[in-house]
């Protein structure tokens, strides 16, 4: 693993040296190399994302695929919806619009006396086993990510949003980035957040996005896969989130009403405890149910859904409009 983080290190270190650096000195902007190095390696960390599903993933999807006839122009849009969010795009428009009120807003924080807490002080042996304390905050963030997905669900203003995430009839391992970039926003505002408040390391921080941005990967592709016997109760497998993306399951409780199940983002456990788990054997077929059943659209390309996901939100927060 130390090699590993050290051959990422030089060769991140290699392109921001010979590429980003001059480039910033060039244009005076010297006071953003700090920044810039953060942005070479979710760069870098984008493209080894993007290698390892095309390597791995890919190919499970072409022999085992599930469903054998896709909608080819839906899924190219999820593919424009992945280099945005991996190849460091979303995050360099985030750290433009956002850093210096979150930096603001943290800092009012901090002079109020509001304080951090950190598991190693909770548990104290955390703080000389890394690979262990990594693993605890993976726990505690999946926690929050449940209850956070879950408001996603049943908050009608934010299911205006997050519904054109489900609205792909064709999943693959690209959907996984697919979502209006409004949500994509709020999603990292709380996220950013609650890592500070929670005192995960910057560095440590990058890994668990990693992380969980590959895992989440794999649960959108296209195969009938779940995990043997209990690993299925212990991560989330992609037929468990299938489910999920399922007509209505995914996105209802029973009467019709905004809920659903299988929040866990990586970890099933959650949904276990609070009763939203459905280890269901069937795979059914995914979407939403007005679209599926009254012919709404949630757009074809990328801007017609971004306008309409807006044209969702203003409905829902002004005309008190339904949305299933």
């Amino acid at each position: 693993m130390d090699y590993l983080m050290d051959t990422f290190e030089k060769l991140n270190g290699l392109i921001f040296e010979g590429l980003i650096q001059p480039l910033l000195f060039a244009c005076g902007w010297v006071n953003l190399a700090e920044d810039a190095y953060t942005a070479s390696e979710w760069f870098l960390l984008g493209l080894l994302q993007i290698a390892i599903m095309l390597a791995l993933i890919r190919p499970l999807e072409k022999f085992f695929a599930l469903e054998k006839d896709q909608e080819q122009r839906s899924v190219r849009v999820d593919v424009i919806y992945t280099f945005i969010q991996t190849m460091g795009i979303f995050r360099l428009f985030f750290f433009l619009l956002f850093s210096i009120p979150i930096d603001f807003v943290w800092g009012s924080l901090r002079t109020a006396g509001v304080p951090t807490f950190h598991l190693e002080q909770l548990i104290p042996s955390l703080a000389d086993h890394p690979v262990m304390s990594f693993l605890a905050y993976l726990v505690v963030l999946d926690f929050f990510n449940y209850w956070i997905h879950r408001a996603q669900h049943q908050i009608p203003a934010w299911w205006a949003l997050h519904s054109l995430h489900h609205s792909q009839r064709s999943m693959t391992y690209w959907t996984d980035s697919r979502g209006h970039l409004l949500d994509d926003v709020i999603l990292a505002l709380l996220a950013v957040f609650f890592a500070a408040l929670i005192g995960i390391q910057p560095g440590q921080f990058v890994g668990l996005i990693v992380v969980s941005r590959l895992f989440e990967s794999i649960q959108h592709a296209n195969i009938d896969l779940r995990w043997w016997g209990v690993i299925e109760k212990l991560w989330v497998s992609p037929r468990f989130h299938r489910t999920h993306h399922a007509v209505g399951v995914g996105h209802e409780f029973s009467g019709g009403s905004l809920g659903g199940h299988n929040f866990g983002v990586l970890l099933p456990w959650w949904d276990i405890a609070f009763g939203t788990a459905n280890f269901s054997d069937h795979c059914e077929p995914t979407g939403i149910r007005d679209q599926v059943m009254d012919g709404v659209s949630y757009g074809d390309g990328f801007w017609e859904q971004q306008w309409l996901g807006l044209k969702r939100l203003w409905g829902t927060l002004v005309n008190k409009e339904r949305v299933r």
